[in-house]
């Protein structure tokens, strides 16, 4: 059975499906089995990010019970598989979010891991998406109003009986006007599992139409994502030290 994780946020533009999308990359790279769900279904961007902005079946059609979720699967040219949802006006509509349970179980049972892109903030489909969850991963920027609302997350998940997996923290550049990365881990009351820097070759990717670990595999970034997916992975991370303290043993 799939480990079924969540990748969710309180606020939007912080990363999340970025997150996604790497990080199921990574997992990808390390010979797992994974499939992206998108199921932010009113701005979805995982099949926009992916070079899929527009396919025949999507999430949609499978929560309006037109289409089997087999037939909504599709399979990047890495290997790894997504579920887009769809980008038409005419698809904003009402859709019953509770089949998400039922659909993330039958995924579990052909994929090592299922990762699922939730919409921000805290409405009825991404509670519904929490529900459906084994364990959650929050994405958050180190800014007050970001952490704020990942705390809001943070406990909507516990509140949920749901694992908190860990914190990811993105667009970090180290400036003296962002939280600390204690503080931000003092106040959600959970381990960052990877703090990821801001990066260029991000956008890039963007503009490629694919995962930066897959664009930029040396960059930063990339390196970063692969770290968190070793970790998620329950893989040894060894940890890199500095010049001085390999000599001076600090």
């Amino acid at each position: 059975m799939a480990r079924i994780i969540v990748i969710t946020s309180g606020k939007g533009g912080v990363g999340k499906t970025t997150t996604a999308i790497n990080l199921g990359a990574s997992l990808n790279k390390l010979n797992k089995d994974i499939v992206i769900l998108d199921a932010n279904l009113n701005t979805p961007n995982v099949g926009l990010q992916l070079g899929a902005p527009i396919v025949p079946v999507t999430l949609n059609h499978v929560l309006k019970g037109k289409a089997t979720i087999e037939e909504a699967i599709y399979e990047h040219s890495s290997g790894m598989k997504i579920i887009p949802s769809s980008l038409s006006v005419k698809e904003l509509t009402k859709f019953n979010t509770k089949k998400l349970a039922g659909i993330t179980k039958e995924l579990a049972k052909n994929f090592d891991f299922v990762i699922i892109d939730s919409a921000a903030g805290f409405g009825d489909e991404v509670m519904a998406v929490l529900s459906a969850a084994d364990e959650i991963i929050i994405v958050t920027n180190p800014e007050m109003p970001a952490v704020t609302d990942a705390l809001k997350a943070v406990k909507v998940a516990r509140n949920l009986g749901k694992e908190v997996n860990g914190v990811v923290v993105t667009r970090h550049v180290n400036a003296k006007y962002e939280m600390p990365l204690s503080s931000i881990k003092s106040m959600l009351e959970a381990q960052i599992i990877g703090v990821v820097p801001e990066d260029k070759s991000v956008k890039e990717a963007l503009n490629l139409r694919d995962a930066v670990v897959h664009t930029h595999p040396r960059s930063k970034v990339s390196r970063k994502y692969d770290e968190i997916a070793r970790k998620v992975s329950g893989e040894e991370v060894e940890v890199r030290r500095g010049f001085l303290e390999r000599i001076f043993g600090l």
